[in-house]
């Protein structure tokens, strides 16, 4: 990765944390997810960073691309993925959705995030590949 390239996404990933950081400050713990994802995409969208909702993954399989029915629940830039939880608890599987669907798109920069914790720090999972 060139030192420009980490420099914007180290940006990017900081404005995201951010607009996720504004959206449980106002809702807090307790609501859907669906919820979160709403307000998340308003908060997105006043920083003016470009983002996808609700994006159709393929599965690659022996060369052919399969609809699954696999959705991203957000892809910011093109480059980071938001994967929206409202949990007691993140388990494994949810850690591993979220590493299946960077691999399937490619993405080097992943989020996990938990808005049903009562400090938000304690619901997000940074991962990169």
């Amino acid at each position: 990765m060139k030192p420009n390239s980490f420099l914007k996404n180290s940006e990017l990933t900081s404005q995201i944390i951010g607009a996720c950081i504004e959206v449980h400050r106002w809702l807090g713990p307790g609501l859907l997810e669906s919820a979160y994802e709403e307000c998340l995409c308003h908060e997105l969208a006043l920083r003016k960073l470009p983002f996808q909702r609700q994006k159709p993954i393929p599965v690659r399989y022996k060369a052919v691309n399969l609809d699954c029915g696999f959705r991203i629940d957000l892809l910011v830039a093109d480059l980071v993925i938001i994967e929206i939880k409202a949990v007691e608890t993140l388990l494994p599987i949810h850690k591993a959705q979220l590493l299946t669907h960077m691999k399937l798109t490619h993405s080097k920069v992943g989020f996990l995030i938990n808005f049903n914790v009562i400090v938000l720090r304690q619901g997000l999972v940074r991962m990169v590949l």
